[in-house]
């Protein structure tokens, strides 16, 4: 029988293709026997033995291609046809092959293929025999065949197999051997740029990056994926739509995957696909379980060994998953085909992860499986552990996915919702919960099977539950700045908590160290709080307790004692690190040591630990630590003059801020007013502090302290402006210096000193204003303060250098005011401060800067205010005792 020209025709390649030159190294490397290119259907096995065959420089003189089809599977046909390629190579090749065929004697393979080799070797130059779709086979003589020549291929000669199935071929042999080349499905899956260069050029669509990375990454670079969802975002009106929607479920991609994957398995195998398609991870015991067979394993090993759209995830191939369209697909046939079948498939599956003690799987499995009953008992028995590891957004996740009723009905769901609704600043919502958690805990609680450790820890958790709810009002009161109340409620708490309830006592103990916080009393503070932080380490509760240490260390720092909460969060973080797996507050120590290290003006150090935190991602970070990272980095970007960005970043933080887990000691609208403050801004700055209803108190609050003190910088603000300083500055700083002195708080003692001094200045009392400055400095440098200092900026840069002369730590903080006064000037007004240093008067500054007057005037006003002076010999003056010019 003839064979058809178009099956022994190398396929023109297309106009444009992708350029793939890191897969077309890999083949043209050496001279190996076989070059092997085995993946699922469509993607781009053929196109890729074309690119290379068709491509420049290939040192090849001859290509003999044959495109296989059923007909093939025959040794006879097969011969047949690997003749007829091979002669529009050398037209006479394979006459001795044809004649043994035709003799009319029975084929011996080994005789058949041992003639062609010996024409083979008569080729003048280096030759390649490429088999396209080589899985049509399953003659087993065509494989002897083809293995005889692998073995006996002359040395000029190379096959190669372009195949949805590896064949059954020696191929380890070859392996050990250097002797074969594999391009797989994870090697011609598109990277990024090339699936980039595929949309937006060889297909020319009007793309963004964010279009093109969303369906490269839902295809995973699977080719025949891009094509279709190319093929169809033509004629789009909604294209952001159609890249957020497209899935297994679109019509071309599943009528692709039904057509050319589903309907060429058996009956058994097809039914295997759809009944585990249910299924984020497949192996062999899991997978039995939904399909009642025995198969399982070596179902997924003949998938897998068959490129049907399964990925191995270990490497004993044990855990496999579905490529992601294919899943969808799957999952599309299976419900319209069985949808009465997917709750059933689902409760399976759950009961199997629960039985191995997988209860994230489980649990999203149970409620998949409408069985919300199931998933109430799997959520309580994973409870106890999500709170030891503080996973708490898995824990939020899970009780979203719950019916409220089931929620409410169980005490110990319905405390963990109060929990959810404080992480969402919903203090009324917490109240609610807290008032069901406490209706159901007169109910008894029913008993629930599983694993023995995890039913006792939940038991261990239903006997604490009364105070566990006590920590939480305890919570609330203090959102809603009670003292009085979080103290009840956390005393309360202790007194309902066993000896041996450590989680308990740790939350009660951290409420009393936070309420003593917010009345101001350091000593008791960290006393307490480090009595929660032993307790949470006695629960176990490492990532609690490495998380305490932030606020622990917020405490020493107020105590007046930086370089002591540097050291104990190096220690915790040097211990988070040596965890197997980053904790999920990890992120939080890098982020409280990266502001103790801006402090003391290591900017470099402290920008690395923001980035290693951004890096862990928010995992690794709690809910309510969220706004850290954003006041951290503003308060980075303030030290180096960006006033405009630590704006932004304060923006960005005010709305993650989550009341009720800390007090609130610096408000982010108060921080937001100071940088408003030295930025000139002092309209903005004042309105911030009247919506905040600032007001001096009639007696002495910690939780106002710091608006006090942001209110004490703007009149000194305006006081530059409009030289009035009222006497209500010297009232604040005193009553705040003697509430810190009571309550230890060197920081607030050291902050009241440096703001005296610049009072006294002001006032025009030098002497006195030397004196405070020295003292306060004498007081904060060695314990570590340097920002503190710093970003007074210009107005303390002249007490700076008269103290300089008294104080040794003043000459140290020194050098850093004259870089810090270049940061804070603007391009423009360093060119407005040098031409005030000439005779050249103002319009004539003007014209040369090609300004108006009016900008000339806004710019020198904005030099005098970052200067601290008033007049343009004195801005000259100030700027050359600081080498601006």
């Amino acid at each position: 029988m003839p064979v058809p020209g178009t099956k022994v025709r190398v396929p023109a390649p297309r106009r444009r293709l992708v350029p793939r030159p890191r897969l077309l190294d890999d083949v043209r490397r050496g001279s190996p026997r076989l070059v092997l290119v085995s993946a699922p259907a469509g993607f781009g096995k053929t196109t890729m033995l074309t690119q290379w065959l068709t491509s420049d420089g290939i040192d090849v003189a001859a290509v003999a291609w044959l495109s296989l089809d059923t007909s093939d599977d025959d040794l006879r046909r097969f011969l047949t046809a690997v003749v007829a390629a091979l002669r529009r190579v050398a037209p006479d090749l394979g006459a001795a092959t044809l004649a043994l065929m035709d003799s009319g004697r029975p084929a011996v393979v080994e005789t058949l293929a041992a003639a062609l080799v010996d024409d083979l070797d008569r080729l003048p130059g280096a030759t390649v025999l490429a088999l396209d779709d080589y899985h049509v086979v399953d003659d087993p003589g065509v494989h002897e065949c083809v293995a005889y020549l692998l073995d006996h291929l002359p040395a000029g000669v190379t096959l190669a197999i372009a195949t949805r199935a590896d064949p059954p071929l020696p191929l380890p042999r070859l392996r050990v051997r250097d002797e074969l080349v594999e391009l797989r499905a994870a090697d011609l899956r598109f990277t990024p740029p090339e699936a980039a260069e595929f949309l937006t050029g060889v297909m020319g669509l009007p793309l963004t990056d964010a279009h093109v990375a969303a369906l490269g990454a839902r295809t995973e670079g699977w080719a025949a994926g891009l094509q279709l969802a190319a093929l169809t975002v033509h004629g789009q009106d909604d294209v952001d739509g159609f890249v957020d929607d497209f899935a297994g479920s679109h019509r071309f991609v599943l009528d692709y995957l039904v057509e050319e994957v589903l309907r060429r398995r058996p009956d058994d195998v097809r039914d295997f696909l759809l009944a585990t398609s249910v299924l984020a991870q497949l192996t062999g015991p899991l997978c039995d379980a939904l399909t009642g067979r025995d198969d399982g394993a070596a179902t997924l090993e003949t998938l897998d060994r068959d490129n049907v759209f399964v990925v191995p995830l270990d490497g004993r191939r044990t855990w496999y998953r579905y490529h992601h369209l294919f899943g969808e697909a799957l999952r599309a046939r299976l419900t319209a085909g069985s949808p009465d079948r997917v709750p059933s498939l689902h409760r399976a599956a759950a009961r199997w992860h629960a039985a191995h003690g997988e209860l994230t799987d489980a649990v999203g499995h149970a409620v998949a499986g409408g069985d919300a009953g199931l998933a109430a008992d799997l959520v309580e028995l994973g409870l106890p552990e999500l709170r030891r590891n503080r996973e708490d957004r898995t824990l939020r996740d899970w009780l979203r996915a719950l019916p409220d009723e089931q929620v409410r009905a169980r005490a110990l769901l319905g405390t963990a919702a109060a929990w959810t609704r404080l992480s969402e600043g919903d203090l009324d919502g917490v109240d609610d919960r807290l008032d069901a958690a406490e209706a159901a805990l007169a109910r008894p609680a029913a008993a629930i099977d599983g694993d023995p450790a995890r039913v006792a820890a939940r038991a261990d958790e239903l006997r604490a539950l009364p105070a566990t709810v006590a920590i939480y009002r305890a919570s609330v009161a203090q959102a809603r700045g009670d003292v009085a109340g979080t103290l009840a409620h956390a005393r309360s708490a202790l007194d309902l908590a066993g000896p041996h309830d450590h989680l308990a006592r740790g939350g009660a103990a951290g409420f009393l160290g936070l309420a003593a916080w917010a009345d101001g009393d350091m000593a008791t503070a960290v006393d307490t709080f480090s009595d929660a932080v032993r307790s949470l380490a006695a629960a176990g509760n490492l990532a609690d307790e490495l998380g305490a240490t932030v606020v622990l260390a917020e405490m020493r720092r107020a105590r007046g004692r930086p370089v002591q909460a540097r050291h104990l969060l190096e220690r915790a973080l040097a211990t988070a690190r040596a965890h197997a797996t980053p904790l999920t507050t990890t992120g939080d120590l890098h982020v409280a040591l990266a502001d103790v290290l801006r402090e003391q003006d290591d900017l470099p150090a402290a920008d690395e630990h923001l980035r290693a935190a951004r890096e862990l991602g928010e995992g690794a970070s709690l809910l309510e630590n969220r706004h850290r990272w954003f006041t951290t980095a503003a308060g980075l970007a303030r030290a180096r003059g960006d006033l405009d960005d630590a704006l932004r970043l304060l923006d960005e933080a005010a709305p993650l801020y989550l009341p009720g887990f800390f007090p609130d000691i610096r408000p982010i609208a108060s921080v937001r007013a100071r940088v408003l403050i030295a930025a000139g801004r002092l309209d903005e700055a004042r309105e911030s502090l009247r919506e905040r209803g600032i007001a001096v108190p009639d007696e002495p609050s910690h939780l106002a302290e710091f608006d006090q003190l942001t209110l004490v910088r703007l009149r000194l603000a305006e006081h530059r402006e409009n030289g009035h300083l009222g006497d209500e500055v010297t009232d604040i700083l005193d009553r705040i210096e003697t509430d810190a002195r009571r309550g230890h708080r060197d920081a607030s003692i050291v902050e009241v000193r440096l703001l005296r001094a610049l009072v006294h200045e002001a006032q025009g009392r030098g002497a006195d204003a030397d004196a405070e400055l020295v003292a306060a400095l004498g007081l904060g440098v060695p314990a570590g303060f340097a920002r503190l200092f710093l970003d007074e900026g210009p107005p303390l840069a002249g007490l700076l250098d008269r103290a300089a002369a008294q104080s040794e730590h003043a000459a140290h903080l020194l050098p850093h005011t004259t870089s810090q006064v270049v940061d804070v000037l603007s391009a423009r007004e360093r060119d407005v401060l040098r031409l005030l240093a000439t005779d050249l008067t103002g319009p004539e500054i003007a014209r040369s800067l090609y300004v108006t007057v009016n900008t000339l005037r806004t710019h020198t006003k904005s030099i005098f205010t970052k200067l601290d002076v008033n007049t343009r010999r004195a801005a000259v003056r100030r700027a050359g005792e600081r080498g601006l010019l």
